[in-house]
């Protein structure tokens, strides 16, 4: 059967692409540091001026070969294309509600050790195991260095605790008590 008779199944769909993006409470903001902030917008930047003028090259160039049907440049370049169009949408939407708040600036202020979004943790547990986490904005999770989602429970327990406070994590895997060692409020990386 013809392509022109079928429907094409991978169109992109506002639904799943909805569904894709970490999740953000209801009625909240997006918070973001500066570095994410820059990240994304960075990302934005090299898909718009660099990645998608060269797929839509390719595109052009495989659709003037003649028979599209079997022209693997061309089904592979349309199908990269409206991946990266959803990229696109994705970065201009979460940028536009994005809240960009500098940790930096609460470094000097009176609640300096308590823990807001931006702070960097050090906590301890039972064990006496020691981790370092920085609670950062749900598009900047990474979790090799650190970094945890504001809405993430872990950040939810520590969120205006204080350091040499206990708080409680509650987590599939059971309830466990954290000990804070140190708070304290540096840049966060853009990488």
């Amino acid at each position: 059967m013809s392509k022109a008779f079928t429907r094409e199944s991978d169109a992109p769909d506002l639904d799943e692409e909805l569904e894709a993006a970490p999740p953000l409470p209801a009625g909240s903001r997006n918070y973001m540091t500066p570095g994410g902030f820059a990240r994304l917008k960075a990302e934005l930047a090299s898909l718009v001026d660099q990645e998608r003028p060269e797929v839509v090259a390719t595109v052009a160039w495989a659709a003037s070969n003649g028979d599209r049907s079997e022209n693997g440049d061309y089904i592979y370049g349309k199908k990269r294309l409206r991946e990266i169009d959803r990229r696109i949408r994705f970065l201009i939407r979460r940028l536009d509600n994005a809240e960009v708040v500098d940790p930096h600036s609460r470094r000097e202020s009176e609640n300096a050790d308590q823990i807001f979004f931006g702070a960097t943790v050090t906590v301890s547990n039972a064990r006496g195991e020691e981790r370092t986490v920085s609670i950062v904005g749900v598009d900047e999770i990474d979790t090799a260095r650190g970094y945890i989602s504001w809405v993430s429970p872990m950040a939810r327990a520590l969120i205006k605790a204080r350091e040499g406070d206990s708080v409680t994590l509650r987590t599939p895997g059971g309830i466990e008590e954290l000990e804070i060692l140190e708070v304290r409020y540096d840049p966060i990386a853009a990488e």
